[in-house]
């Protein structure tokens, strides 16, 4: 892989710069149904800025879906575009923190393409570094995770594997497959049905996140002494006939974050779930009742804050040291995702085709204020 890797790095690098999870049938279902997949519309918080993923343009079949990256650099109120130029963002954009701010994008394969262009940044976006992962990232909006320490990466795979790089994105090796961990004794125990998320716990350690066919199982699991381990949180006894898929997993600090979802259909609910001592102890959220309504994209902010956005136009919150979730107002219309803003709210990310429009929701504030209209470049056609 590594030789492949570096010739075709090459070849991007010049592009770019002249552009500008079981033992039995049911256990080994494919990851998160689409009742529980969130897009990968979210956002990210590092020490210079705040950043968000979203789609913008038009039909998908027609690639004329365009991802775009946004950011809002710390200290300031208002976002701009800094999507990575010279690379086709039809697949999709995910993201990973990186040690000093810097951020780590990654480009899903689309079209004809079967890799993963990389690019990094050290200045909230206005210059980027091109890299490759020779392989397709999965669909998931944790596919890549970074640990800033040692500067290793992890992705997760199309082919549901997952992959760990050495410091600095080189030397690419696979650390476990759907099937090699669900084969391992935690995963025999969770049922493990696919691979759904990437992180790393404060002290460096890899961790992977899956859906679980057995009940009351948090499919959480850490790589340590050459072995895997469970580690996600244990789950009430009103659990007990309920399967849960980690939706996402992330690490802010010293605090990882999970978002977990429980049940199906009339008894389905989302818990968030911290912990800060590398997922040997956990604090579970109340659970949120979906009422029918689907979780669509979920974003993290400081303090283990988590919002969820669902269909209906409706969205929650909650933080770490907050006692029950909170309904938002109603969402403005086309709300993609949300990210944490300055005043210590919320902004809502919505789309129309070529135009971002931001709305804050303002701590204590009860209503949704326009504080801005982006107008993006978009080719229609370009990507056909």
């Amino acid at each position: 892989m590594n030789r492949r890797a570096s010739l075709i790095s090459l070849a991007l690098a010049a592009t770019i710069l002249a552009a500008g999870c079981g033992s039995t049938a049911s256990q080994t279902a494919t990851p998160a149904s689409p009742a529980t997949r969130l897009s990968l519309a979210t956002s990210l918080a590092t020490a210079t800025g705040t950043w968000a993923v979203a789609v913008l343009g038009g039909s998908a079949a027609s690639h004329n879906n365009f991802w775009q990256l946004f950011v809002r650099p710390a200290g300031a109120r208002r976002w701009r575009l800094a999507t990575p130029p010279g690379v086709a963002s039809n697949g999709g954009l995910v993201l990973a923190g990186l040690a000093s701010g810097a951020v780590l994008a990654g480009f899903r394969p689309s079209q004809d393409l079967s890799y993963s262009p990389l690019a990094t940044t050290k200045d909230n976006g206005k210059a980027w570094t091109p890299s490759l992962l020779d392989a397709g990232l999965a669909d998931v909006a944790g596919a890549l995770a970074a640990d800033p320490a040692s500067g290793r990466l992890l992705a997760l795979l199309t082919g549901g594997t997952a992959e760990i790089s050495g410091s600095g994105g080189t030397a690419w090796t696979r650390l476990a497959s759907r099937h090699t961990l669900a084969a391992s004794a935690p995963g025999r125990r969770c049922g493990l049905g696919g691979l759904t998320a990437a992180a790393f716990s404060p002290s460096g350690t890899p961790l992977l996140a899956a859906s679980c066919v057995r009940p009351r199982t948090a499919g959480i699991f850490a790589y340590a002494d050459g072995a895997w381990h469970s580690t996600g949180p244990a789950l009430p006894a009103s659990y007990a006939r309920q399967s849960v898929t980690t939706l996402q997993l992330t690490t802010t600090g010293r605090t990882i974050t999970a978002l977990l979802a429980a049940g199906s259909e009339s008894a389905a609910r989302v818990l968030a779930a911290w912990s800060a001592d590398g997922g040997t102890h956990w604090n579970l959220s109340p659970p949120l009742p979906l009422r029918g309504a689907r979780p669509t994209s979920a974003s993290f902010g400081p303090g283990g804050a988590v919002a969820v956005v669902m269909t209906g136009g409706h969205a929650e919150s909650i933080t770490s040291t907050a006692g029950s979730w909170r309904p938002l107002p109603a969402l403005p219309a086309r709300t993609a995702t949300l990210a944490p803003s300055p005043s210590g709210g919320w902004d809502a990310l919505a789309v129309h085709r070529a135009k971002l429009a931001i709305w804050r929701l303002a701590n204590g504030t009860g209503a949704w204020a326009s504080t801005q209209a982006i107008k993006i470049p978009i080719a229609f056609g370009s990507s056909g």
